[in-house]
């Protein structure tokens, strides 16, 4: 087995939709990315690459190749999945915590597990949490969203 830990954080923009767990959350203002800046997802494939020991999202997705421009996240964990497996291990377990003080993310929680099992981990080996900053740093004062995850895979 082996264990990894992710984080990601994206400045929230006007003329952006905001993408989190691969759904597309109501809200005025979006994150800025070269992808579609789902912190969630980032945060995620940061902690499976990590886990295989393999770097971090910049070396599979750098923000330098046009390929990856306004790219789907869902796609770009798709890609690490397939990666894991073809490393020999396979997604036992994730769970993350998105630190987002607007808007309450509570509705979407469940379309955003489905969305993430959607990219080839195991339905039911997610789990997704909402907290907010209660007002303090750059999430607190509404400027961006950050997220965290943890990895365990297992070998196949």
């Amino acid at each position: 087995m082996r264990i990894g830990f992710g984080y990601d954080s994206h400045r929230l923009v006007e003329g952006r939709k905001l993408i989190i767990g691969g759904v597309e959350v109501p809200f005025e203002k979006g994150l800025a990315g070269h992808s579609d800046a789902d912190v969630l997802c980032h945060a995620i494939i940061d902690s499976v690459i990590g886990a295989l020991g393999l770097g971090d999202i910049g070396k599979y997705f750098p923000d330098t190749d046009p390929k990856w421009k306004d790219a789907s996240s869902i796609f770009l964990l798709k890609c690490v999945v397939e990666l894991c497996r073809s490393n020999g291990f396979e997604i036992s377990w994730i769970d993350s915590t998105i630190i987002i003080e607007n808007p309450r993310l509570s509705p979407y929680i469940e379309l955003m597990k489905d969305a993430v099992c959607g990219a080839g981990i195991p339905t039911g080996h997610v789990n997704i949490k909402a907290k907010t900053d209660e007002g303090m740093g750059f999430v607190g004062r509404g400027e961006g969203i950050a997220a965290y995850a943890v990895c365990l895979l297992q070998k196949i």
